[in-house]
């Protein structure tokens, strides 16, 4: 007769020690001061605060993945004991900015002011170092063959934006308003996404029953595209911008091919003869309906401008950074 089987006869059901990283009672260091854009969170062991590790560093149960980017640690390399593993971006979707789709956990550089990461949808920035010139020992030196050109080498001028930098603003205060109990807050409205015909501008808003922070949507017609339209927008003499105008009569207004039902005499930002460009200056909101042919009807906020501003910043729809200026 064969003995019964024994637990740890097979290898598999064997039991790995595992490293204890977790000591207690908790002894912590000073708090770390994390580079821009990493998250300081709590440690795995709920004791210390710690920066989180980032996509492809070494992790454990005390040394946390950035949460705030979709991180986990994956453990599957250290098998059978699962002590280490890998910081790991999980499956999500991508984003897409400016008609570029960048995929989940990429990150890249839309422009010299800052840096950017996509996280199952959103995208969230960090600022660039900006080197100033006043005062730097890279400034121009008379003599040299060109105005402005740097005496400084390339590790320098990396030293000098890890030492002496200005950082762009990137919050902007809300206008706050108590409304029933409630603290009413409000972000800006975003650039119409389409510089001519109808377009859809978003907020962030809690100004409704509930008080909770939703996303509202609104329909903008900045200007009609009709080339042949604005080519006889009349400026007047001595000036070199119109800042609005109106079509000769009221018009149907068209969205998704549905029309409204009323015409609409809508005014409409303007024309310059330099590089300036029209932007909505004062506006009010108005609820238009549509009715599309054998579906219904539906209805939309829109904005209805009143009043138009030329100026030289210009910005293409959807460019996030529009309202961000250098300090």
């Amino acid at each position: 007769h064969s003995r019964p089987e024994q637990p740890g006869d097979n290898p598999s059901e064997t039991e790995v020690q595992r490293k204890e990283v977790c000591r207690w009672p908790c002894r912590c260091p000073s708090v770390p001061a994390c580079t821009p854009g990493v998250s300081l969170v709590k440690d795995g062991c709920g004791c210390c605060k710690v920066c989180a590790k980032q996509a492809g560093e070494p992790c454990n149960e005390a040394d946390v993945c950035d949460p705030h980017k979709g991180l986990y640690c994956d453990y599957s390399e250290d098998e059978p004991r699962y002590e280490t593993g890998v910081c790991a971006y999980l499956v999500a979707v991508g984003c897409e900015l400016n008609g570029v789709y960048y995929a989940n956990g990429q990150t890249f550089q839309p422009n010299q002011f800052y840096k950017c990461l996509c996280v199952s949808g959103t995208i969230g920035c960090t600022p660039v170092f900006i080197p100033r010139s006043a005062g730097s020992p890279c400034a121009r030196v008379p003599g040299r063959k060109k105005p402005g050109q740097s005496i400084c080498g390339l590790e320098q001028h990396k030293q000098l934006q890890s030492t002496n930098y200005r950082l762009m603003s990137a919050y902007r205060s809300l206008p706050l308003v108590l409304k029933k109990k409630c603290l009413i807050q409000a972000t800006p409205w975003t650039p119409c996404s389409r510089t001519c015909g109808i377009g859809i501008s978003s907020r962030v808003t809690n100004d409704n029953r509930k008080c909770e922070m939703k996303k509202e949507k609104r329909l903008c017609f900045i200007q009609p595209c009709l080339t042949n339209m604005l080519k006889k927008i009349k400026i007047p003499r001595g000036k070199t911008c119109q800042p609005t105008f109106q079509l000769p009569t009221a018009e149907k207004l068209v969205f998704s091919g549905c029309s409204t039902t009323q015409r609409y005499k809508l005014t409409f930002c303007g024309v310059c003869l330099d590089k300036r460009c029209c932007i909505p200056n004062k506006s009010k909101m108005i609820t238009v309906h549509f009715e599309c042919p054998n579906e219904g009807f539906f209805r939309w906020k829109m904005m209805w401008i009143t009043s138009c501003v030329c100026q030289r910043l210009c910005s293409a729809p959807g460019d996030i950074f529009s309202q961000l200026k250098l300090l």
